[in-house]
């Protein structure tokens, strides 16, 4: 029996064939019999309600206002009992939303459901949708390519056109206003592109003397939009001014009058020259070989063909393929013309092959909004077989730097053994020499700026320097205006900010979650010599999805966060004068990391600890005389013997009431996940603090000055991560034997994250310490170093100590060797996470910024507008 109590708004609209439990309480489609079935209702009830499988699909509420939970269900704790609760009315499998959504961050805002609205898609038939996706990837059809394709010549009969059924396509295509073109809805920004396609499928008609009709209405719509050839307001197709000029003559050759003004020809013909006599180099080659299908007969087909791939392909796009073939016979491209034909009947996309790079789309996104665990399957699949790929060397991978950064740092992020020298091809030198570089393409540098980034070895120096010129690069771009051409692909660019602003090693998931569904773009514009689009890139079903789970999720947490702040009025600890209270951070830095809803006894075991040694922390620093902190240690120490040590104090009586109890209650909650009694393992973590504080508060009466390795040695322990980290392992699934938690491999991850943390936390707290006569790292650094040695410089020192222990943290973590489960291995990697965000300004606590990241994880709900 489960006790709840609830404020709901109870719906009438039921379509579920279950019988109520509650009559008069909840809808069901026997309304007749249910008193309170009325639609917006409020009830508040404290109810026993019987847990069974089929009430999750009785409980349909708008949204729970409050809801506590006091119960014993078998072995379950109270929390565990909460985050099921909350997880049957929030993540049941019938809960529906609407089809388009659109999110904000407004403070205090509620997530509205129309219940007027039919064809609501549920949260279950999402993620089936969503699944689906894995396994078909969806590219639109491009009519410029398309229009490329049909000019080609058949090799044995020059006068008729080799791809006949591209033709009947175009005839059948034509958009009512007479483009052709985009591959969405028209963009009022896409007008470049429809002219270019227009003006394709045009010549692709003429070429062959077929549909006039077509060609008519097509002239029409070029001459009716003409004004865009020039507007720089305009999206632009990658070589736009080229292609189109190039067009333009071949229209002439063709005898085919275009209705354009001579001052827009003239003005497109000398950005085209322009862009011709810019200064020769390998980026500026490859950049005209891909844009082939705008120089026609000028251009040099023996350069081009140096490009073809394997696949028979020019830069697997089917246009400048189509281009070539139509000026030189090969066997190749008509191989790989004919069999995208083959693959899709009549029309071929902007891109072929587009398989891996979509999919890693999907992966990242999936992740990135917080939804990866409902996909664990899917994305499993997904990065073996892009490691298959990387493995066997394929093309689509390592000649794209976008596809290979992206591989390379997902697989690396997943414990893949991948080698970083795959990066080496896309080195400044290299990088600029290509024709991403010529084009300046942000996607591809951010990429390779956040790949260069999973450093894991020692001797992976160059993604040093790929950090460097890629970060350079970026912030460059954005500060000189040169993104202007990006300005209506928000999503770059706020990727490149993302990117900039929020490093890696101190980027929280659940913040990462949100700010990503809120910058989320839908209809982001994707865009190559033509734009495109893919249901695995800006689909709303990963939108919806990901803002249900978030909101979910958060009512979690919030319940949590009061059952925490009962447990600290109950343990009396609000009534310690001299100690801070930081419950909304602990419990903050437990949610914002450790996520799933099913993970509630981690996160309580996290923040109660983590509020615990803040108070101990204060007791030893301010609060406590010697004889109380060798009381508290001798009382922890004989807890568990019949023994007649009595506390000196109240404040000792409530410190070392808490921790009994809360050491007590992680050892019993420990039973089900591990299937014994960790109560031993737990006291040993606390009394290595305890005794490490000690040992600095009595350095500091003493007066004594220790070298710097003994102040590291014990100062890791007494930065206070071991009761924090080291019992919510316990908690996270995989069980834990004596022989793991006893490894080095254990050891050293405890020790790498608690130096970080104690390092980070010297550095910022120096000033402050030296004032009130403490040492640190730092002050330790300059008295047994040489006079000359200054703040400045061993901050500096400490800084790459800090840099060298995160990366060695990281490379324990994402590889798949070891002792230590990868689940558990993570926590370490999070806790660092934590560490760097608190310290990223201020000294930890102290930062006000704190409190708005407080509030956009646990208080302040997404605000979902249908539209």
């Amino acid at each position: 029996m489960v006790y709840w109590e609830l404020d709901i708004k109870w719906c009438c609209r039921c379509i579920f064939p279950s019988v109520c439990l509650l009559l008069g309480l909840c809808s069901n489609p026997y309304g007749q019999r249910c008193k309170g079935c009325k639609e917006g209702r409020r009830k508040a009830i404290q109810w026993p309600i019987l847990c069974y499988k089929g009430y999750r699909n009785i409980l349909k509420s708008d949204g729970i206002v409050g809801l506590y939970c006091d119960c014993r269900l078998g072995n379950l704790s109270p929390s565990a009992c909460t985050a099921i609760a909350i997880a049957m009315s929030v993540f049941h499998s019938h809960s529906c939303s609407n089809s388009f959504i659109s999110v904000s961050m407004d403070s205090g805002a509620k997530t509205i459901a129309d219940t007027n609205r039919t064809n609501g898609l549920c949260f279950k038939d999402t993620k089936e949708r969503i699944k689906k996706m894995f396994g078909q990837i969806e590219l639109s059809v491009s009519s410029y390519d398309t229009a490329w394709v049909a000019m080609v010549p058949s090799p044995t009969s020059p006068h008729n056109p080799c791809f006949p059924a591209c033709l009947n396509w175009l005839l059948d295509n034509q958009l009512p206003d007479g483009s052709w073109g985009p591959c969405r809805r028209p963009h009022p920004m896409l007008t470049k592109d429809m002219l270019s396609s227009t003006l394709a499928c045009v010549l692709a008609l003429r070429r062959w003397g077929i549909g006039e009709e077509q060609m008519t209405k097509g002239l029409w719509f070029i001459e009716s939009h003409s004004g865009s050839v020039s507007d720089e307001n305009q999206l632009t197709p990658i070589g736009f001014d080229i292609i189109f000029s190039g067009m333009v003559e071949y229209a002439k050759d063709l005898n085919l009058n275009l209705p354009l003004r001579s001052t827009d020809i003239d003005a497109l013909f000398h950005k085209r020259d322009l862009e011709l006599r810019r200064e020769n180099s390998k980026g500026r080659e490859a950049y005209l070989a891909y844009v082939s299908e705008g120089i026609g007969k000028q251009q040099d087909w023996e350069m081009v063909m140096k490009y073809q791939r394997k696949n028979g392909s020019l830069f697997n796009s089917p246009s400048t393929t189509a281009a070539a073939l139509s000026h030189i016979p090969n066997a190749g491209c008509l191989c790989y013309l004919t069999e995208l034909l083959e693959k899709f009947d009549n029309a071929v996309p902007v891109v072929h092959p587009f398989h891996i790079y979509p999919r890693l789309c999907m992966v990242e996104t999936i992740e990135s909004l917080g939804i990866g665990q409902h996909f664990s399957e899917e994305i499993a699949s997904v990065l073996d077989e892009t490691y298959r790929c990387w493995m066997q060397g394929e093309e689509e991978i390592f000649l794209d730097p976008v596809t290979c950064a992206m591989a390379f740092r997902i697989l690396r992020l997943n414990g893949y053994d991948v080698s970083s020298e795959s990066l080496n091809g896309f080195a400044e030198e290299h990088f600029f020499q290509s024709l991403g570089g010529y084009l300046k393409d942000l996607d591809a540098v951010v990429e390779l700026f956040k790949a260069s980034q999973m450093i894991i070895h020692p001797n992976e120096q160059f993604l040093e320097k790929q950090i460097s010129w890629t970060r350079n690069f970026l912030k460059r771009e954005l500060s000189n205006g040169s993104t202007y051409a990006y300005k209506h692909t928000q999503n770059i660019i706020q990727k490149v900010n993302d990117a900039l602003e929020f490093p890696h090693y101190a980027s929280l998931e659940r913040l990462v979650h949100r700010r990503n569904i809120v910058n989320y773009a839908v209809d982001d514009i994707h865009m190559l010599k033509s734009s495109y689009c893919s249901s695995s890139i800006g689909n709303k079903d990963f939108l919806r999805l990901a803002v249900e789970d978030f909101n979910g999720c958060q009512s979690i947490y919030r319940e949590e966060l009061k059952q925490l702040e009962r447990w600290v009025r109950e343990k009396r600890l609000d009534k310690l004068k001299f100690a801070r209270q930081k419950l909304a951070y602990c419990y903050f830095s437990a949610a914002a990391t450790i996520c799933p809803p099913e993970l509630s006894d981690a996160r309580i075991s996290w923040a109660k600890n983590g509020v615990l040694t803040t108070v101990v922390d204060d007791f030893f620093d301010v609060g406590g005389s010697e004889d109380e902190l060798l009381n508290l240690i001798q009382l922890v120490e004989k807890h568990d013997l019949d023994t007649n040590i009595h506390c000196c104090s109240e404040e000792v009586e409530i410190i070392f009431s808490a921790l009994h109890d809360t050491i007590s209650e992680i050892g019993e909650k420990a039973v089900a996940w591990q299937g014994r009694n960790i109560k031993t393992h737990v006291t040993e973590i606390w009394l290595d603090l305890l005794r490490s504080m000690l040992q600095e508060a009595q350095w500091l009466k003493q007066r004594a000055v220790p070298t710097v390795n003994e102040y590291i040695t014990n100062g890791y322990v007494s930065f206070a991560l071991g009761p924090i980290i080291l019992p919510a392992l316990y908690f996270v699934g995989p069980r834990l034997s004596e022989d793991v938690v006893k490894s080095h491999e254990y050891n050293l991850l405890f020790k790498h994250v608690s130096t970080c943390g104690r390092l980070l936390n010297d550095i910022h707290s120096f000033k402050r310490e030296s004032m009130e006569g403490k040492l640190n790292a730092v002050s330790l650094h300059m008295i047994h170093g040489t006079d000359s040695v200054t703040e400045d410089h061993v901050n500096l020192e400490i800084k790459h100590l800090i840099e060298k222990k995160r990366r060695e943290l990281q490379g324990l973590v994402l590889q798949r060797s070891g002792i230590v489960p990868r689940q558990c291995k993570e926590l370490f990697w999070k806790m660092s996470k934590v560490l760097h965000l608190f310290y990223l300004k201020d000294d930890g606590f102290t930062s006000h910024e704190m409190v708005n990241v407080v509030n956009a994880v646990i208080h302040e709900p997404l605000f979902v507008d249908e539209l």
